[in-house]
């Protein structure tokens, strides 16, 4: 099992999850940032800090937003990503369904 970043971080990108992450699993997108599901710990310590509550346990995400599951592995398998968010750094790649989604105004 693993945390899980869903809908509500698209085009937000608080970064307070990932300088909180113990073992430096969350990497960001061009969108969102994505939780590597193999690198995570299930500690936890993400899910209070997110300003915009996108953050879930996988077994409690959303039924709305449950492609985010999937989406989050898909990023890192995708763009080939491990050994940690802060030393990869932002990329501008993003996966389905986060790249088809139409941008959000800030503050909607």
């Amino acid at each position: 099992m693993t945390y899980v970043i869903a809908e509500p971080c698209v085009d937000v990108l608080d970064k307070t999850c990932i300088e909180e992450c113990p073992v430096d699993c969350i990497y960001e997108g061009g969108r969102m940032l994505y939780i590597h599901p193999d690198e995570c710990v299930d500690c936890g310590a993400c899910e209070p800090v997110c300003p915009v509550e996108a953050i879930y346990y996988d077994e409690d995400v959303p039924e709305e937003w449950a492609a985010y599951t999937k989406a989050n592995a898909d990023f890192v398998e995708q763009a080939g990503l491990s050994g940690g968010g802060k030393k990869v750094g932002k990329t501008l790649f993003d996966v389905e369904p986060i790249a088809d989604l139409p941008a959000r105004v800030a503050g909607h």
